[in-house]
């Protein structure tokens, strides 16, 4: 007889509000783009974005979401549950396989890359390409272009320094931590 234990870690995650749309992409806003040389700097930018308006990336993925999931509903839950398992299967193996778990952590964009293009080979054998790039690919692409060019503010460090110094958990930040990329919020 097999006994099997869960060990649950009590994690308070709470998600951040909404950014104003001024802040977001309007008024206030300020973007630039990184100088590609500083690569290390631009990461950081990257990340600290995803940490701070990650409700707002949340909304409008959902957003896209919902549009291709009215067209193509099967279609969508299809990808969706791919990418998914592709997602759920790299971060075991990077857990579990040294040199995947190197790939995580020195190639970020490399090992996002790997799950959407696994996930496109798969979804193509299947007939979802379409949902995939409409409703996966293309909002991610979209998320990561403003991460890349939105210019941090004040408050923007606070609380990316309170999210790094573990005073507060958010969703986007165990995203990153599976990704590899723990380390390196907050700087």
């Amino acid at each position: 007889m097999f006994v099997f234990r869960l060990n649950i870690v009590k994690m308070d995650v709470q998600p951040p509000p909404i950014r104003t749309l001024d802040d977001f992409v309007l008024g206030s806003a300020r973007f630039a783009v990184r100088d590609i040389r500083h690569l290390e700097r631009w990461n950081n930018r990257i990340i600290n974005n995803l940490l701070y308006y990650q409700s707002n990336y949340f909304v409008s993925f959902l957003t896209f979401l919902g549009i291709v999931g009215f067209f193509q509903p099967f279609h969508l839950f299809l990808g969706a549950t791919v990418v998914t398992l592709i997602f759920m299967g790299f971060v075991w193996a990077a857990e579990n396989q040294a040199p995947i778990r190197q790939l995580r952590r020195n190639h970020p964009s490399l090992a996002l890359g790997a799950i959407l293009g696994s996930s496109f080979l798969f979804l193509s054998l299947l007939g979802g390409v379409s949902v995939f790039l409409f409703g996966i690919a293309f909002p991610i692409l979209l998320i990561l272009i403003h991460a890349s060019v939105r210019l941090r503010s004040l408050k923007n460090k606070l609380e990316n320094k309170l999210e790094s110094i573990g005073l507060k958990r958010t969703p986007m930040g165990l995203l990153l931590e599976s990704l590899g990329q723990e380390q390196e919020a907050g700087s």
